[in-house]
C-alpha cells in the first residue's frame, strides 16, 4: 500500500463523511436558509473530495475530465443556491425576522416604491 493509496482513502472518506453532514443537516435544519447551506457547501466539498481521491488512482487523461466535473459543480451549486433562496424569499418561506442583515427586503421595498 503507497502514499497515494492512503491519500486517496482518506480524501474518499473525508468526502463521503461531509456528504453525510450535509444530508443529515438538510434532513434536520428548521428553515430555507439553514437547508441551503447544508445543500451546497458540504456537498461541494465532499464531491470534490472524492474527485480529487479518485483522480489520484486515474492517469492524467482521464483524471482531467473529473476536473471539469469539479469545476462545474463549484460554479453552479452557488448560483443555485442563491436563485433557490431568492424563491424562498420571495414566497415568503424565509422568517425574516431570523435573517441579521435582509438586503433584498431593502432592495424590494426601494422597487415598491419606486413604482
Amino acid at each position: 500500500m503507497s502514499w497515494l493509496d492512503v491519500f486517496s482513502a482518506v480524501c474518499l472518506i473525508g468526502g463521503a463523511l461531509s456528504c453525510l453532514l450535509g444530508a443529515i443537516g438538510l434532513l434536520s435544519f428548521p428553515d430555507v436558509t439553514a437547508r441551503l447551506q447544508a445543500a451546497t457547501k458540504p456537498q461541494t466539498l465532499g464531491l470534490i473530495l472524492i474527485l480529487i481521491g479518485t483522480a489520484v488512482q486515474l492517469d492524467f487523461v482521464y483524471a482531467s475530465g473529473l476536473i471539469l466535473v469539479g469545476l462545474f459543480q463549484m460554479l453552479t451549486a452557488p448560483v443555485l443556491a442563491q436563485l433557490v433562496g431568492r424563491a424562498a424569499y420571495r414566497a415568503d418561506s424565509v422568517d425574516r425576522d431570523s435573517l441579521v442583515v435582509d438586503e433584498l427586503g431593502d432592495r424590494i421595498e426601494r422597487e415598491r416604491r419606486v413604482r
